[in-house]
């Protein structure tokens, strides 16, 4: 009789399988306390970009259902009233979902899908930190409405707090993409990083990863973008290039060939980069008699503007410019995207540093600058 149900049950399993739809995934759903809530929205990742792909009515007893096609595994959401659910799935996934929509804490259960789970971890990281984050703002506004307004001085006391969390919520992210390279939600881990902070480390994951996730469109581009910004990222020969100075002459990269120089791109009409002039014009007053170079490189279009502001912001190093906005070829060499963007250059010729700014860059010139002879 045993060996009669042990076949039993193989029988089972093997009819199940075969019965699994190769061509779509199944996501069957109950919703707990649905209240007035009539519809469910099937919302899927492109790169950085969700749309939604279908949609359902939710029954009288709260279930639902889609079934899908997705010949790679992909991360979908699922948009039930004001809340959005994440999960990874592809064709063959049976998966069942549930959920309570009176949890104020957004609570799911999810089987039938591993890299749901690994999601989810993710998402535990990403609540942690943005309940920390939360009160730093809270007290903020508290303290800013008791003022009447807000407060340059009060945004800086409160910076390095944001910047604390910030940082130590991306070393988790980091260390969790990592930890889970093998599974997509290592991949949209480390894609949440900034990739201006963590260009490096995002490059090496590239290389990686470069077996896994083949037919997966986002991985894709990440591959190929990493691969185009790896000869212009830190530890690599920068290339040289010959643009035209404010005066109207030449100015090529190896005019600075046994210097250190700051690439500085910015423009007249960039908030940020006129938000952090003030400090690049610090940092140049401390440390140029120790040997630092700036050269600003400016995505102007219109050259009195870029004179004026480079007057009126007192910016008292060499001055360069293609005039093409975005589609200059120093630009397009240097692969600018946005600004400010800047790159450090060693007297060998060497990318040591990008995007740095604010205590960063003052961080970076103390320890270059300031050693102990």
């Amino acid at each position: 009789m045993k060996r009669i149900f042990s076949y039993s049950i193989i029988l089972l399993t093997v009819t199940f399988l075969s019965c699994k739809d190769k061509s779509a995934f199944t996501l069957s759903g109950t919703i707990t306390n649905p209240g007035s809530l009539k519809k469910i929205y099937l919302v899927q990742a492109d790169s950085s970009t969700y749309s939604i792909v279908d949609s359902t009515n939710l029954s009288e007893n709260g279930k639902f259902q889609f079934k899908y096609p997705a010949p790679y595994a992909n991360l979908f959401k699922i948009r039930i009233g004001g809340s959005m659910f994440d999960l990874i799935a592809k064709n063959g996934d049976v998966i069942d979902f549930s959920t309570n929509l009176t949890d104020s804490a957004h609570a799911y259960n999810v089987t039938g899908s591993d890299e749901s789970e690994k999601i989810k971890e993710f998402n535990k990281i990403n609540d942690q930190y943005g309940k920390q984050m939360g009160a730093i703002v809270d007290e903020y506004r508290t303290k800013a409405e008791k003022l009447g307004r807000e407060s340059d001085s009060l945004v800086m006391a409160y910076r390095p707090g944001f910047e604390k969390i910030m940082n130590a919520q991306s070393v988790e992210v980091l260390k969790f993409a990592n930890d889970n390279k093998n599974s997509l939600a290592g991949f949209y881990a480390l894609t949440s990083l900034d990739p201006n902070k963590y260009e490096q480390q995002m490059i090496a994951y590239a290389a990686a990863i470069k077996d896994n996730f083949k037919d997966n469109p986002a991985v894709q581009r990440f591959q190929h973008a990493m691969a185009v910004v790896e000869p212009i990222s830190i530890g690599h020969k920068a290339p040289d290039f010959e643009t035209v100075g404010l005066d109207g002459k030449p100015v090529k990269l190896s005019d600075y060939k046994g210097k250190y120089v700051l690439l500085d791109f910015w423009a007249s009409w960039c908030a940020p980069c006129r938000a952090e002039n003030p400090n690049v014009v610090k940092q140049y007053g401390i440390f140029k008699s120790k040997g630092l170079n700036i050269l600003g490189i400016s995505l102007d279009i219109d050259k009195g503007k870029w004179k004026e502001a480079i007057d009126h912001d007192k910016l008292a190093w060499n001055h360069a410019s293609d005039l093409k906005n975005f589609e200059g070829p120093t630009e397009k060499l240097f692969h600018i995207e946005a600004i400010p963007s800047n790159f450090m250059i060693d007297p060998q010729g060497n990318i040591v540093a990008k995007n740095i700014t604010g205590g960063d860059l003052e961080e970076f010139l103390n320890k270059t600058f300031n050693k102990p002879q």
